[in-house]
């Protein structure tokens, strides 16, 4: 009887250690940082569909570089969730300065972390976007296990 090797396939809960660089080749992100492997489900819909793709028929221990488009990476920058504040609405705990990222609580407990792009007078520009919307990002994956 021959043991068979376990790959990812369209229902497998991975953990991971993801690395995201630039297209000018600098680091984004790593969770190697910290030494805290993610753990994704896949077809749950938390990663995109051409992330999910790349990651099936991996097998714990392989390790996967792949760069995706800003599209199937973090999305597009979408003005809509650009917004202009009142200064007011910050405090000296959450500055209004550019730069800071401050995190808002939307009705129903939803928190939603924003950057501060701009600060004019009395208005705070605050851009929603995920900071890596826009911009194509390459991976790196170290699969440590296949649960």
């Amino acid at each position: 009887m021959t043991e068979t090797t376990k790959t990812v396939n369209s229902d497998s809960q991975l953990i991971t250690h993801i690395t995201m660089k630039l297209s000018d080749g600098s680091a984004a992100d790593s969770t190697k940082v910290h030494n805290k492997p993610a753990k994704i489900i896949m077809g749950d819909a938390s990663i995109s569909p051409a992330f999910e793709q790349q990651l099936l028929g991996m097998a714990a221990g392989q390790s996967k570089e792949f760069t995706l488009k800003a599209a199937d990476a973090f999305g597009e920058v979408n003005p809509d969730n650009i917004h202009y504040l009142d200064a007011t609405k910050f405090s000296s705990d959450a500055p209004a300065e550019v730069g800071n990222i401050i995190t808002f609580t939307q009705p129903g407990g939803v928190e939603l972390p924003g950057m501060i792009k701009e600060v004019s007078g009395s208005s705070v520009t605050v851009d929603f976007n995920h900071p890596l919307a826009g911009q194509d990002v390459t991976f790196v994956i170290d699969l440590v296990e296949i649960l």
